[in-house]
């Protein structure tokens, strides 16, 4: 860096040098031919020093610069420290970089480093091994050429989201399964970051067979105990009034253990079975006049105000049945949990960002601890009113499933003391144009 500024100086010499060769010149009777020797000197002079600068650059600018004098002289230190400061930030940088290679190196995570046209430019050695991908000969080829599963292509064609995942096999090892995410991140750039769940899979396959299979071995004896309550309890049998009331008691128990039953099979055929055909439209408004009329049923003596807001007459292209047993579970949800002469409505609205089926209650209310944790497996905000009211914890669980197989998700909203709204949020492309 030039502290001083050096050209008063240099202009100052240049003056005097000038001035003299003037003088000499004009003594001698040859001012002007004097004047053009000075200069065609000086400019000699600073070619040479311009010389001596490209030879420099040109060559190696590694070694001590050359020497020089006035001006040429801070040129030359100036330019010296200049890249002295660059060769020391660059071999931080390059030490940084060793770094943050050798720690992403570290993650047993695949990282793919992509730019906005999906071509790869950087990826670590996880990467390499989930993948399948080569350095250096992969570097500026497209993912997707390589990786040609079609929910993988298609999973790359879409915008990047970090909340979304996708599960596919590996390209060398179908028998290994990948999860894969895009974080977009800077400048239309994306990282791509491929996780290993074979294991997580497996045990995940574990448990929904060992459900599946004890909830089957389950059905039998409990269809033999109920059918043996119940033979017994006829009245021809002459049973006490103790006996009959046990009898009761093994009767109810095993209605609740046969619900239980049937909500874990119907959850293990949500979570192996394929995804329902799309072509099947749902009649909703019918449906949810007749699980209105349902609820008023189901309120009884309690006499619950059951509202009815269909705001559209658009169907969804959905299974019925699975539709069904969402919808009815909210809707007996917020009978059960409206103390009596509370209000439920059942809304169901259409517009340009898709469907939504809403259950509105004036129930208990949940408090806001309890809510992220509602759709999880035998979860129960209160278990004992939850067995009272013969609940298996299973249902807001189907619910979730149930969705999922239509891109839609679960909404809650709820204060405690003054209700709660279970919103079912549907896309645009589920929803059936109007007629």
């Amino acid at each position: 860096m030039i502290h001083d500024n050096p050209w008063p100086r240099t202009l100052r010499r240049w003056c005097y040098g000038l001035a003299l060769a003037g003088l000499i010149g004009w003594g001698l009777g040859l001012a002007a031919e004097a004047l053009a020797l000075a200069l065609a000197l000086g400019l000699l002079w600073q070619f040479r020093y311009i010389a001596r600068l490209e030879y420099w650059l040109r060559k190696d600018s590694r070694f001590e610069p050359p020497h020089g004098r006035g001006l040429w002289e801070d040129i030359f230190d100036g330019i010296y420290r200049m890249q002295r400061r660059h060769r020391t930030r660059r071999r931080r940088l390059g030490a940084l970089l060793h770094a943050f290679r050798e720690s992403v190196d570290a993650v047993p995570d695949g990282v793919l480093v992509l730019d906005e046209g999906g071509e790869m430019r950087w990826w670590n050695d996880a990467a390499e091994r989930l993948i399948g991908v080569r350095w250096p000969q992969d570097r500026g080829r497209r993912l997707d050429n390589l990786y040609r599963h079609p929910e993988m292509v298609n999973f790359m064609a879409s915008e990047p989201d970090e909340s979304r995942n996708l599960a596919v096999p590996a390209p060398l090892d179908p028998e290994l399964m990948l999860d894969i995410r895009l974080v977009p991140y800077g400048e239309s750039q994306r990282l791509l970051i491929a996780r290993d769940i074979t294991r997580l899979r497996k045990l995940e396959e574990m448990r929904r067979d060992f459900v599946a299979n004890v909830s089957h071995e389950l059905r039998t004896p409990l269809t033999v105990v109920h059918g043996l309550a119940e033979t017994l309890a006829e009245p021809e049998n002459g049973l006490s009034e103790p006996d009959r009331d046990m009898l009761g008691l093994v009767l109810q128990q095993t209605r609740r253990m046969n619900r239980l039953v049937d909500d874990l099979l119907m959850l293990s055929r949500l979570e192996t079975g394929p995804r329902p055909a799309a072509g099947e439209v749902v009649d909703v408004a019918d449906m949810l006049r007749a699980l209105a009329e349902e609820a008023q049923a189901l309120s009884g003596a309690r006499a619950h105000q059951i509202e009815l807001q269909i705001d559209s007459e658009r169907g969804l292209r959905a299974d019925a049945n699975e539709l069904r047993s969402a919808f009815s579970n909210l809707v007996h949800n917020a009978v059960h949990y409206t103390p009596a002469g509370g209000r439920v409505t059942l809304q169901w609205q259409c517009d340009a960002q898709g469907a939504r089926f809403s259950v509105i209650d004036t129930g208990i209310g949940i408090a806001p601890q309890h809510i992220p944790r509602l759709t999880e497996r035998f979860y129960r905000v209160d278990r004992g009113r939850s067995t009272a009211t013969g609940g298996t914890g299973l249902g807001l669980a189907i619910v979730k499933h149930i969705l999922g197989r239509y891109d839609a998700h679960l909404e809650i909203r709820s204060t405690l003391g003054e209700g709660s709204r279970f919103c079912c949020h549907f896309p645009p492309e589920a929803v059936t144009p109007e007629s």
